[in-house]
């Protein structure tokens, strides 16, 4: 596989693999790792939530409001 970047992310690249003692293809497959991690994991997250969405499984609107009064308390 190979990669693009402009000069700029290539130069901070270098100096982040400096830093760390990691060459630039370690550090980028660590990167494409967690962002495919993540990715994969709101996906999942966005299919549950259709899943219950299709099953009429929503919040009351009384649920909602007391959701919204309890994190109004934490944000004071």
């Amino acid at each position: 596989m190979t990669l693009r970047v402009d000069s700029k992310l290539k130069k901070k690249l270098d100096q982040l693999a400096k830093t760390t003692q990691r060459s630039r293809s370690f550090l980028a497959a660590e990167a494409i790792r967690e962002y495919v991690a993540l990715n994969e994991w709101q996906i999942e997250e966005i299919k549950k939530a259709i899943q219950q969405a299709d099953a009429g499984d929503f919040a009351t609107d009384e649920e909602v409001e007391e959701m919204f009064k309890k994190w109004a308390k934490r944000a004071r």
